[in-house]
């Protein structure tokens, strides 16, 4: 069975730091695109980067210029670093991708961003 576990959320300052990690784990013979998205409360989901398995980028406006993914092909892990976060950051962040034949999600990690 497929799963995708994030980890490295909690409550940080504005302005500072985290690093959310997704770990991929079954049976897998197959990690193509991978991305992080967001759903703050009493919004819809929205997509905050991707990354293909070349290590192509794409992020949202929003995160561009603070906000960085990354892959390790070799650990099947996925990353997103956040610095400078804003209070508008605050969200639970969900890792998916394509994965073997399917599309999956992680069930995600809560950041919060307050003073």
């Amino acid at each position: 069975q497929v799963q995708l576990v994030e980890s490295g959320g909690g409550l940080v300052q504005p302005g500072g730091s985290l690093r959310l990690s997704c770990a991929v784990s079954g049976f897998i013979y197959s990690v193509n695109d991978m991305a992080w998205s967001r759903q703050a409360p009493g919004k819809e989901r929205e997509l905050v980067a991707s990354i293909t398995r070349g290590s192509t980028t794409n992020y949202a406006e929003f995160v561009k210029g603070r906000f960085t993914i990354s892959r390790d092909n070799t650990k099947n892990t996925v990353y997103l670093q956040m610095n400078n976060l804003k209070p508008e950051d605050t969200a639970v962040y969900y890792c998916n991708g394509q994965l073997n034949s399917g599309y999956y999600w992680g069930q995600g990690t809560r950041v919060t961003v307050s003073s």
